[in-house]
């Protein structure tokens, strides 16, 4: 029978997709459906490997789906005996390991529902979360178990690989009984520890969604050997470089423990990776870091998310791994809905677009009275759900052929003096200049003005004399004279948010209080 997975076309996408099509992707039914057999139970056969995982610590380690199969049946019998109940809420928040993926889908195969947490949240991250989904067993590694219980956790269990052993008799098999509406997994989105983000309800049969994004946002097909850097804690990570792989049977990988760019290098080397998803930050990292060009790839296909990726990155990711890098959008609330379709050899990758609408989902930019804007006109990204426009809330334009280009966050957008500003586009030109590493511009209070532009800077060496001066006619020369920063600060780090994206929100605060402080 041929499946979505037999085509990797632009064209063949938008013949053959339909929503029955997503379906005989997976063996479960609406009535009868599970996460954790879709993903792991199904592929268990001759011992495959579903993750491989790069340690900080320089180690790696090689999990079969065999393993977490049996270690995920003896999880949910276990928590079955702690007294969880399906529909009851269980975080887990250690690095990804086996514990991490056996805690992981034994949640899901006993009918509980699935809370990821960062593993680098405190004591106050962990408090909000608890309190707002009261979880039935915290589960969580020896290192951050008093962490979890300052933050007011209950039934605090430590899992680790010595505990993993001592289930060894406990049945190797569960029967699980979910059906596709089914709570499975809650997701918080990314955001500072101090203020707690949107929880994302999750069902057994979002997973079926997912794979529209597998398929034409990462390109994922059989055969491919799959990586993912980001915390499984967050939609990126969890849901494509996790639940999508490994509903195909592909294995994939990821990294654990505190990001170094080149021990994830020396990994996609090592594990001779042929399709990589990352944020926009992990490739920037990785450029930054001088050495990507000391080892050997074998990437077909490459795709970023999070934030828009400069110019700069990108050309050089195409130059050092052959291959262009292309984007995917999408947010945790509506999932992905515009990409460049990675494999696909009859589609164009324009510079610095998002690409076009996935199969099935239809995208509009929109101007505020809710008119559709003309080609090229910047407006609100909209896409239908239901038979209604729900939001982005991202800015946006799109082109006479139907390729999106982002605008930046709607409250991203600087009015000076009168003047509309994309924060977006001028920190792609100061990212274009040799001696920036990284940069993060937010609108400054002016008393003229209103606003004027700031950028945070972060550079490669040393400040020089009159270097701000430097990187300010730099951007003028690519963009329009009123968009060049008029204020610069060099800083020696950005405040990031736990999914890596730079925190405008907090650089927003900084620049307020700067303008007090000068008063």
């Amino acid at each position: 029978m041929t499946r979505l997975t037999d085509f990797t076309s632009y064209e063949d996408a938008q013949r053959h997709y339909s929503k029955d099509a997503l379906w005989d992707l997976f063996e479960g039914t609406r009535e009868r459906f599970n996460i954790a057999h879709e993903c792991i139970d199904r592929h268990v056969a001759g011992d495959r490997v579903a993750l491989r995982v790069a340690h900080s610590d320089g180690t790696d380690e090689t999990i079969t789906f065999a393993e977490i199969s049996r270690r995920s049946s003896q999880i949910a019998h276990f928590l079955r005996g702690k007294g969880v109940e399906p529909g009851d809420r269980v975080a887990v928040m250690i690095e990804p390991s086996l514990p991490f993926y056996a805690a992981l889908f034994g949640i899901i195969k006993a009918g509980a529902v699935a809370v990821p947490m960062f593993s680098l949240f405190g004591p106050e991250g962990i408090r909000l979360r608890v309190g707002d989904c009261e979880p039935k067993v915290f589960i969580t590694n020896s290192d951050k178990a008093d962490d979890a219980r300052e933050g007011g956790a209950r039934n605090v269990a430590v899992i680790d690989a010595d505990f993993l052993t001592s289930l060894d008799a406990l049945p190797e098999v569960f029967e699980w009984s979910t059906a596709g509406r089914d709570l499975a997994v809650l997701q918080y989105t990314s955001g500072t520890t101090r203020a707690l983000p949107a929880a994302v309800k999750h069902s057994h049969q979002s997973i079926v969604t997912l794979m529209v994004a597998a398929l034409y946002a990462t390109g994922i097909r059989p055969g491919d050997r799959f990586f993912c850097p980001s915390s499984p804690a967050w939609g990126h990570g969890l849901w494509h470089g996790t639940f999508a792989p490994l509903a195909m049977g592909v294995s994939t990988g990821t990294f654990s423990g505190k990001f170094d760019p080149v021990r994830l290098l020396k990994a996609l080397q090592d594990f001779r990776i042929t399709n990589l998803t990352a944020a926009a930050t992990h490739y920037r990292m990785m450029r930054n870091s001088g050495e990507a060009e000391q080892f050997d790839y074998c990437f077909d296909k490459l795709s970023f998310t999070g934030e828009p990726i400069d110019s700069e990155t990108a050309a050089y990711v195409e130059r050092v791994f052959g291959t262009k890098v292309r984007s995917m959008y999408g947010t945790t609330e509506i999932g992905v809905i515009i990409s460049n379709y990675p494999g696909a050899d009859d589609l164009e990758v324009r510079d610095g677009a998002m690409g076009k609408a996935v199969p099935g989902v239809e995208v509009m930019v929109q101007r505020p009275d809710g008119s559709p804007a003309d080609p090229g006109e910047t407006g609100e990204l909209m896409v239908r759900k239901k038979d209604a426009w729900f939001p982005t809330k991202d800015l946006g334009r799109v082109d006479e052929d139907g390729y999106f280009y982002h605008g930046g966050r709607a409250d991203d957008v600087i009015i000076s003096a009168g003047w509309t500003i994309g924060a977006v586009e001028v920190e792609d030109a100061i990212l274009s200049h040799p001696e920036v590493a990284e940069c993060g511009v937010v609108g400054a209070p002016d008393k003229i003005r209103g606003l004027v532009v700031k950028a945070y800077i972060i550079l490669k060496g040393a400040e020089t004399e009159d270097l701000g001066a430097a990187i300010q006619d730099h951007v003028r020369a690519r963009l329009a004279r009123h968009e060049y920063p008029r204020q610069i600060e060099f800083v020696r780090e950005l405040p990031k948010t736990p999914a890596g994206k730079v925190n405008r929100t907090i650089l927003r605060k900084w620049a307020a209080e700067a303008h007090q402080a000068a008063e």
